[in-house]
Protein backbone atom coordinates (compact mmCIF):
# COMPACT_ATOMS: atom_id res chain seq x y z
CA UNK A 1 0.00 0.00 0.00
CA UNK A 2 2.71 3.04 0.86
CA UNK A 3 4.68 1.96 -2.74
CA UNK A 4 1.87 1.92 -4.44
CA UNK A 5 0.60 5.35 -2.88
CA UNK A 6 4.16 6.74 -2.79
CA UNK A 7 4.00 5.65 -6.97
CA UNK A 8 1.14 7.57 -7.08
CA UNK A 9 2.61 10.81 -5.66
CA UNK A 10 5.37 10.25 -7.58
CA UNK A 11 3.72 10.29 -10.69
CA UNK A 12 1.23 13.35 -10.11
CA UNK A 13 4.51 14.95 -9.05
CA UNK A 14 5.92 14.50 -12.62
CA UNK A 15 3.04 15.12 -13.83
CA UNK A 16 3.04 18.55 -12.49
CA UNK A 17 6.49 19.12 -13.25
CA UNK A 18 6.07 18.21 -16.88
CA UNK A 19 2.48 19.92 -17.92
CA UNK A 20 2.29 22.65 -14.28
CA UNK A 21 5.21 24.72 -16.08
CA UNK A 22 2.78 25.43 -18.92
CA UNK A 23 0.29 26.82 -17.31
CA UNK A 24 2.03 28.77 -14.75
CA UNK A 25 5.50 30.13 -16.14
CA UNK A 26 6.82 31.00 -13.14
CA UNK A 27 7.51 28.12 -11.35
CA UNK A 28 10.20 28.05 -13.61
CA UNK A 29 11.73 30.63 -11.37
CA UNK A 30 10.37 29.11 -7.97
CA UNK A 31 11.91 25.51 -8.69
CA UNK A 32 15.22 27.13 -10.31
CA UNK A 33 15.84 29.20 -7.07
CA UNK A 34 14.80 26.57 -4.23
CA UNK A 35 17.43 24.43 -6.35
CA UNK A 36 19.43 26.94 -5.89
CA UNK A 37 19.91 26.83 -2.15
CA UNK A 38 20.86 23.33 -2.34
CA UNK A 39 23.18 23.15 -5.24
CA UNK A 40 24.49 26.98 -5.17
CA UNK A 41 27.69 25.57 -3.26
CA UNK A 42 28.73 23.70 -6.47
CA UNK A 43 29.64 27.21 -7.56
CA UNK A 44 32.77 27.32 -5.13
CA UNK A 45 34.43 23.73 -6.15
CA UNK A 46 33.40 23.63 -10.65
CA UNK A 47 33.37 26.36 -13.20
CA UNK A 48 29.84 27.03 -14.53
CA UNK A 49 30.41 24.71 -17.73
CA UNK A 50 31.89 21.76 -15.54
CA UNK A 51 28.91 22.31 -13.69
CA UNK A 52 26.93 21.85 -16.51
CA UNK A 53 28.66 18.72 -17.66
CA UNK A 54 28.58 16.97 -13.99
CA UNK A 55 24.39 17.06 -13.62
CA UNK A 56 24.30 16.44 -17.17
CA UNK A 57 25.95 13.17 -17.07
CA UNK A 58 24.15 12.56 -13.62
CA UNK A 59 20.60 12.88 -14.78
CA UNK A 60 21.71 10.84 -18.66
CA UNK A 61 22.59 7.99 -15.87
CA UNK A 62 19.96 8.31 -13.73
CA UNK A 63 17.20 8.83 -17.02
CA UNK A 64 18.69 5.33 -17.95
CA UNK A 65 18.72 3.48 -14.74
CA UNK A 66 14.82 4.38 -14.30
CA UNK A 67 14.09 3.54 -18.24
CA UNK A 68 15.86 -0.18 -17.54
CA UNK A 69 14.05 -0.88 -14.40
CA UNK A 70 10.50 0.26 -15.37
CA UNK A 71 9.99 -0.77 -19.06
CA UNK A 72 9.63 -4.00 -20.19
CA UNK A 73 12.02 -4.28 -22.69
CA UNK A 74 11.27 -7.90 -23.95
CA UNK A 75 7.83 -6.40 -24.83
CA UNK A 76 9.12 -3.83 -26.68
CA UNK A 77 11.91 -5.98 -28.86
CA UNK A 78 8.99 -8.83 -29.74
CA UNK A 79 6.29 -5.60 -31.05
CA UNK A 80 9.40 -3.82 -32.96
CA UNK A 81 10.28 -7.42 -34.60
CA UNK A 82 6.62 -8.03 -35.09
CA UNK A 83 6.47 -5.12 -36.66
CA UNK A 84 9.13 -5.70 -39.37
CA UNK A 85 7.79 -8.54 -39.72
CA UNK A 86 4.23 -7.66 -40.90
CA UNK A 87 5.75 -4.91 -42.56
CA UNK A 88 7.62 -7.02 -45.27
CA UNK A 89 4.96 -9.66 -45.16
CA UNK A 90 2.80 -6.73 -46.51
CA UNK A 91 4.90 -5.57 -49.04
CA UNK A 92 5.72 -8.95 -50.69
CA UNK A 93 1.44 -9.64 -50.39
CA UNK A 94 1.22 -6.14 -51.97
CA UNK A 95 3.94 -6.57 -55.46
CA UNK A 96 2.14 -9.67 -55.87
CA UNK A 97 -1.50 -8.42 -55.58
CA UNK A 98 -2.53 -10.87 -52.89
CA UNK A 99 -5.85 -9.86 -51.16
CA UNK A 100 -6.22 -12.61 -48.82
CA UNK A 101 -3.13 -12.02 -47.27
CA UNK A 102 -3.68 -8.64 -47.15
CA UNK A 103 -6.59 -8.53 -45.45
CA UNK A 104 -5.17 -10.88 -43.07
CA UNK A 105 -2.06 -8.95 -42.29
CA UNK A 106 -4.00 -5.77 -41.55
CA UNK A 107 -6.08 -7.83 -39.43
CA UNK A 108 -3.05 -8.71 -37.84
CA UNK A 109 -1.56 -5.19 -37.57
CA UNK A 110 -4.74 -3.91 -35.59
CA UNK A 111 -4.18 -6.45 -33.07
CA UNK A 112 -0.81 -5.27 -33.05
CA UNK A 113 -2.17 -1.54 -31.94
CA UNK A 114 -2.86 -2.85 -28.66
CA UNK A 115 0.71 -3.94 -27.95
CA UNK A 116 1.80 -1.01 -29.82
CA UNK A 117 -0.03 1.15 -27.15
CA UNK A 118 1.31 -0.73 -24.31
CA UNK A 119 4.87 0.51 -25.47
CA UNK A 120 3.78 4.17 -25.27
CA UNK A 121 2.54 3.36 -21.69
CA UNK A 122 5.65 1.96 -20.58
CA UNK A 123 8.03 4.67 -22.36
CA UNK A 124 5.51 7.29 -20.70
CA UNK A 125 6.02 5.97 -16.90
CA UNK A 126 9.80 6.52 -16.62
CA UNK A 127 9.15 10.06 -18.35
CA UNK A 128 7.47 10.55 -14.91
CA UNK A 129 10.11 9.68 -12.84
CA UNK A 130 12.93 11.33 -14.64
CA UNK A 131 11.30 14.32 -14.94
CA UNK A 132 11.11 14.79 -11.10
CA UNK A 133 15.00 15.15 -10.86
CA UNK A 134 15.75 16.42 -14.52
CA UNK A 135 13.53 19.29 -14.72
CA UNK A 136 14.40 20.92 -11.20
CA UNK A 137 18.16 20.69 -11.96
CA UNK A 138 17.50 21.78 -15.93
CA UNK A 139 16.11 25.13 -14.30
CA UNK A 140 18.18 25.45 -11.73
CA UNK A 141 20.96 25.79 -14.56
CA UNK A 142 18.80 28.06 -16.68
CA UNK A 143 18.43 30.16 -13.59
CA UNK A 144 22.42 29.94 -13.32
CA UNK A 145 22.65 30.79 -16.74
CA UNK A 146 21.03 33.85 -16.82
CA UNK A 147 22.90 35.29 -13.33
CA UNK A 148 26.17 34.66 -14.90
CA UNK A 149 25.70 36.41 -18.47
CA UNK A 150 29.19 36.30 -18.91
CA UNK A 151 30.13 32.86 -18.59
CA UNK A 152 32.06 31.01 -21.58
CA UNK A 153 33.54 28.01 -22.81
CA UNK A 154 35.69 26.85 -25.44
CA UNK A 155 33.73 24.48 -28.06
CA UNK A 156 36.00 22.79 -31.02
CA UNK A 157 35.50 25.14 -34.35
CA UNK A 158 32.85 27.54 -32.37
CA UNK A 159 35.94 29.22 -30.25
CA UNK A 160 34.98 30.92 -27.04
CA UNK A 161 31.12 31.24 -26.54
CA UNK A 162 29.15 33.19 -24.43
CA UNK A 163 27.28 30.17 -22.70
CA UNK A 164 23.97 32.23 -23.41
CA UNK A 165 24.34 33.14 -26.32
CA UNK A 166 22.67 31.48 -29.37
CA UNK A 167 24.08 28.40 -31.61
CA UNK A 168 20.37 28.47 -33.96
CA UNK A 169 17.05 29.89 -32.86
CA UNK A 170 16.70 30.09 -29.53
CA UNK A 171 19.18 27.00 -28.90
CA UNK A 172 21.97 28.61 -26.73
CA UNK A 173 25.37 27.04 -25.96
CA UNK A 174 24.75 26.16 -22.58
CA UNK A 175 22.03 23.36 -23.69
CA UNK A 176 23.71 22.25 -26.72
CA UNK A 177 26.55 21.34 -23.89
CA UNK A 178 24.25 19.54 -21.84
CA UNK A 179 22.88 17.49 -24.29
CA UNK A 180 26.19 16.75 -25.70
CA UNK A 181 27.08 15.88 -22.33
CA UNK A 182 23.58 13.83 -21.47
CA UNK A 183 23.73 11.39 -24.62
CA UNK A 184 27.07 10.01 -24.44
CA UNK A 185 26.63 8.70 -20.91
CA UNK A 186 23.35 7.99 -21.72
CA UNK A 187 24.51 5.45 -24.54
CA UNK A 188 27.61 3.81 -22.77
CA UNK A 189 24.66 3.12 -19.59
CA UNK A 190 22.34 1.74 -21.53
CA UNK A 191 25.25 -0.46 -23.54
CA UNK A 192 26.93 -1.21 -19.75
CA UNK A 193 23.56 -2.78 -18.68
CA UNK A 194 22.46 -4.09 -22.06
CA UNK A 195 19.37 -2.35 -22.86
CA UNK A 196 19.87 -1.09 -26.51
CA UNK A 197 18.45 1.91 -27.53
CA UNK A 198 15.63 4.17 -26.35
CA UNK A 199 12.71 4.06 -28.68
CA UNK A 200 11.95 7.20 -27.36
CA UNK A 201 13.93 9.83 -25.76
CA UNK A 202 12.41 11.60 -22.29
CA UNK A 203 16.17 14.30 -20.60
CA UNK A 204 15.08 17.41 -20.32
Amino acid sequence: MIKKTLNKLAMVLGIFLMFGIIMFPEMRDVIGKLMDTLLKPLLGWLPIHMIIFVLAAFTGLYATIVQKYTMDWGLMKRVQEKSKTIQKEMREAQLSNNAAKIKKLEGQYAEMMGDQMEMFKQQFKPMLYISIISIPLFYWVYLLISQNPDATMIFPFWGEQKLDATVFWVFQYWLFWYFMCSIPVSQMTRKALNIGGMPLDTKV
